[in-house]
């Protein structure tokens, strides 16, 4: 770690005090340094996880090229970090423990120019604060090393001259039972610690990173600045194998990085990750853009893997709106998420292959020769990476066989529960979910019938009369130019009550009242935020489910005909419009393994 103390306050903030309330004078007293640093490590310090984010991102300023984490008992007995990086002088390393010492801001302008993970100077004095430390460090001229209980100093002394730092928490929050108290259990404060390394790993894929507990080793990376090979490290090579790259720019912003294919997926967004700048943060908006993007291709209760780094002038965005730093503000913030949006769009059109229907695996990564054997526990992960190569760009996604293989010819022999169609074909055998298949060729007629309506309307001899509240009656009347030009008429009937005369002759017999509440309901829903194409999709996908043929419908062999070759005139036949598969293939070969026809 490397830390050129400054001190930086403004007048106002530059003490810190207690205020009673009272019928007498003078009951205003200055804190305690100590007393501050403990309020301070509340904001700070939640966890060890906390400690450990602090302190690898002070290695990282300080230029480390490898960063090592020892734990004892998740954290909670020792936080052990060791890094090559500049180190300090003696000076500087009694100052890094003073309240907002820093030596990342010099001046008030430095704060909306910010290039370092860190720059509050709260961490270290709140880390102390409610801990033993143990700090040796060296600039390679001088070496020191101290030992702190409570933020107090109890020793120093002159250490060797290996250039870099170590540091040592212990006992964290010994002195703060109440704190020590709400701490996690250890798995669970040792999952949020390996959270953190993945996430610097993945933001530094240049830094190699080691993470051991109780000296078993659960992460390792090898610092050659390759993030497909971090990703490899962190989720695996199946996982690695599904990531598509992307890379792109406007005149604020660039992104790069990689995003997983539809069928790889999780489900939570803690593996939507976002870097700025080479920090990690947490952006609600920016995060929804980036699963919105996905919206064709998958069910919408299942997040993508995505680690995209976003590049731009310091100027441009605010980290500091939250001690975590983990929030960020943008500026011209529409502009980069069109740019996010359009990436990923782009990429998921021109790669995405509906759901594999053999066994045979999309050469999106290529190694050298057959990777070695991996060896997994739920604490240990050693992987042997010698022979992992990136294909150059212009080769890299090579299109799989089955990317071009068309539609496979199938012979129907039957219907499994009311709800699989069972096929075969020389290949093997086929299951086809028909209400998924349904839906996937009226999703995309729906589409198309949505994007230019026509004006063939069915007046109806009962119009259908449909009341709402007075906020819904008005969003309606709001944008009656969207109802009527998706081809429904409609007119005021009352204060808060709406009469629909005719439709569109493509709805569905016995559906019609149904289709137009689905469409007003869209519209009231989607009002503040309108977008015509998700507005559309999201239609169609709806109207789609409810007039295909549902699961347990028994349905006869020509039906089922129909419902397969209907399947093979879509545009992306393996998938419904909510992103279930709609085929699944079993392949001879898979079973004669399973009737041990072969071994």
């Amino acid at each position: 770690m490397n830390l050129k103390i400054r001190t930086k306050c403004s007048n106002f903030f530059n003490f810190c005090c207690i205020i009673v309330i009272g019928d007498m004078m003078g009951k205003i007293r200055i804190m305690s340094e100590n007393l501050a640093n403990k309020i301070a490590a509340g904001e700070v310090i939640e966890k060890c996880a906390s400690v450990v984010k602090e302190l690898i991102e002070n290695s990282i300023d300080a230029g480390a090229s490898e960063i090592k984490v020892e734990l004892i008992d998740s954290g909670t007995k020792l936080i052990k970090v060791v890094d090559n990086g500049s180190g300090m002088d003696e000076e500087d390393a009694v100052l890094c423990f003073g309240t907002h010492a820093t030596s990342k801001l010099l001046k008030e302008d430095d704060l909306y120019n910010i290039n370092t993970l860190g720059f509050r100077g709260e961490a270290l004095p709140s880390i102390a604060s409610v801990s033993i430390v143990n700090l040796t460090t060296s600039n390679g001229e001088t070496g020191i090393k101290m030992t702190l209980e409570g933020g107090k100093i109890v020793s120093k002394e002159k250490g060797d001259l290996r250039k870099g730092t170590i540091i040592e928490v212990k006992d964290l929050f010994y002195n703060t039972p109440a704190r020590l108290k709400y701490l996690n259990s250890l798995p669970s404060e040792l999952a949020n610690i390996v959270s953190v390394i993945n996430h610097a790993a993945l933001s530094h894929p240049d830094i190699r990173f080691i993470l051991s507990n109780n000296d078993k080793v659960l992460l390792q990376t090898d610092g050659s600045n390759n993030l497909l090979k971090v990703i490899n490290e962190i989720y695996g090579k199946t996982v690695a194998k599904k990531m598509l790259e992307i890379s792109g720019e406007n005149d604020d912003y660039e992104v790069h990085g990689y995003i997983s294919l539809p069928d790889e997926n999780k489900s939570n967004r803690n593996h939507m990750i976002t870097l700025v700048n080479g920090r990690v943060v947490r952006n609600t908006e920016l995060n929804k853009t980036i699963n919105d993007s996905y919206h064709k291709y998958k069910p919408d209760n299942r997040y993508p893997i995505t680690v995209l780094e976003i590049e731009t002038d310091p100027s441009l965005i605010d980290v500091n709106i939250h001690p975590s730093k983990l929030d960020i503000k943008f500026s011209n913030f529409e502009d980069l998420k069109l740019l996010v949006s359009n990436l990923i769009e782009k990429a998921l059109d021109n790669n995405f292959l509906g759901v594999d229907i053999s066994t045979k695996e999309v050469n999106i990564v290529k190694y050298t020769e057959e990777p070695k054997e991996e060896v997994h526990t739920h604490e240990e992960l050693t992987l042997d990476l010698s022979s992992f190569e990136i294909s150059e760009p212009e080769t890299k996604y090579e299109k799989a066989e089955e990317e071009t293989k068309p539609f496979p010819e199938l012979s129907v022999i039957g219907s499994v529960l009311g709800t699989y169609i069972v096929c075969h074909n020389e290949d093997g055998m086929y299951l086809i979910d028909q209400h998924a298949a349904a839906e996937r060729f009226n999703y995309e007629k729906f589409k198309r019938l949505l994007k230019d309506p026509g004006k063939d309307r069915i007046n109806l001899l009962i119009p259908i009369n449909l009341e709402y509240t007075k906020d819904e009656f008005i969003t309606l009347k709001n944008n009656i130019d969207i109802i009527k030009n998706i081809g429904i008429e409609i007119e005021e009937f009352g204060e808060t009550s709406f009469i629909v005369r005719s439709h569109p002759t493509w709805f569905k017999e016995g559906f019609e009242e149904y289709f137009v509440k689905n469409i007003l309901e869209k519209i009231i829903n989607n009002a503040k935020n309108f977008d015509l194409e998700r507005f559309n999709d999201s239609l169609a996908a709806s109207l789609a489910c409810h007039s295909s043929i549902q699961a347990n419908t028994q349905i006869s062999i020509e039906e089922m005909n129909q419902v397969i070759k209907d399947l093979r005139t879509c545009k992306n036949p393996y998938n419904c419009a909510h992103g279930r598969p709609t085929i699944i293939h079993y392949p001879k070969y898979e079973l004669d393994k399973l009737f041990k026809r072969v071994m």
